[in-house]
């Protein structure tokens, strides 16, 4: 493939950790992990760094902390005190002879540094000021990992983003979503801050609500692909709305919103426990759903998935890469009547009717991409095509 990068280079230890949860099975790839210390000097100066979801500066008082801590001659401790770095790949080899690890690397979107991007510039900047064996650094690998590539990158890079919920959370800026879904059966399972152990972050729920604001992506001009890419970025855009609109809450779009967000997330279900019966449509004998890269079959004998929100049982997981953006054209049902959000029509209505033809047109998109989930979930031109086709269906119905 164009995008096959291998790294070769040594290592002073090596370890490949057993996955706890998955027996190998014929033709079957399960994500496993290798987790190795390296001089820092051995550090190959190009990973791939596509992959890394946030910019690197070298400015803030983090990477200065970091600076001193490798730089310094009286600590031998950098590869302890630093979280290293974290690499998605898709195979790891280790020749125990010659203590070379050899990390193969085939799709640059989904393959590369995932977490670490700091710590790895500032070890490229700086190494010609260090001698070997002074410092070293860990690296862990993980492979097989490309079908929850998008929830690794927001687990692994959380750090700013829990910070800011839970001031949000002090704050009492999430009384609206709160208030909204108080009588889910999901509301407790929703997380708002730090350590809290629930199934449901707010940041993901945010994501998925930003796919509606129709105040901040008008009709064809933009699309929120942010929701795929960010969480982050949805957080944000939350919270800033919170408090440009404290005098005159009618003006946020999510208090606009309010109305129809349990809708969103009964549509978001209806969507993720179907996807496999609107991709076959009438040749359900014929076109495997769980066949197509990134998604996830259920193994005999194991319980079945269950969705995001209701928990349907399901058979199958698909890659938020195909959800999103078939997901985000049904921002095309959504008005403004009177400072609320409305639809005009019902979603669910028009999910039945068009879902086949958006679910296969997202993944004809990712067969043409080279299989890509992530990818399809990042191309603009498919989120316009599946919103025109919502769209032009509620044209036709009116």
């Amino acid at each position: 493939m164009s995008d096959e990068l291998v790294l070769k280079f040594k290592v002073s230890s090596f370890r490949k950790i057993p996955n706890p949860y998955y027996v190998l099975e014929d033709g079957d790839k399960t994500a496993e992990m290798f987790v190795m210390i390296c001089d820092v000097l051995d550090v190959p100066n190009n990973i791939p760094m596509r992959t890394n979801p946030r910019e690197q500066n070298l400015n803030t008082g983090v990477a200065k902390k970091i600076r001193d801590s490798l730089l310094d001659p009286a600590r031998l401790d950098f590869y302890l005190l630093n979280r290293g770095l974290l690499l998605s790949a898709e195979s790891v080899s280790y020749d125990n002879v010659n203590s070379f690890v050899s990390i193969v690397f085939t799709d640059l979107d989904v393959h590369g540094n995932v977490d670490g991007g700091h710590t790895y510039r500032i070890i490229r900047e700086k190494n010609e000021m260090l001698e070997r064996n002074q410092q070293f650094v860990k690296i862990e690998v993980l492979t097989h990992v490309e079908s929850i590539f998008e929830s690794l990158a927001a687990a692994r890079n959380t750090s700013v983003q829990v910070k800011e919920q839970s001031i949000a959370e002090l704050e009492k800026r999430f009384a609206l979503i709160k208030d909204a879904f108080g009588g889910e059966p999901f509301f407790r399972d929703i997380s708002y801050k730090e350590n809290q152990n629930k199934r449901i972050d707010v940041s993901v729920l945010l994501a998925i609500l930003n796919l509606f604001n129709i105040d901040r992506y008008h009709d064809m001009k933009n699309y929120p692909i942010n929701s795929y890419s960010s969480n982050k970025q949805c957080v944000d855009i939350y919270i800033n709305e919170s408090k440009a609109n404290e005098d005159n809450v009618t003006n946020n779009p999510y208090f606009k919103m309010k109305s129809i967000m349990v809708d969103i997330t009964k549509l978001y279900d209806a969507l993720e426990a179907n996807m496999a019966k609107y991709y076959r449509g009438e040749d359900d004998a014929i076109k495997k759903y769980g066949a197509i890269t990134g998604v996830i079959t259920r193994k005999q004998g194991k319980p079945k998935f269950k969705s995001k929100f209701y928990q349907k049982e399901m058979e199958y997981i698909s890659p938020n890469g195909f959800i999103y953006p078939v997901l985000g054209s049904f921002r095309a049902l959504v008005t403004e009547e009177n400072g609320v959000y409305k639809w005009k029509t019902d979603p669910i209505a028009v999910l039945e009717k068009v879902g086949p033809i958006l679910v296969r047109n997202t993944i004809d998109m990712s067969r043409s991409l080279g299989n890509n989930p992530n990818a399809t979930g990042k191309n603009a031109s498919l989120w316009q095509v599946l919103y025109m086709t919502v769209k032009m269906e509620v044209m036709s119905e009116m």
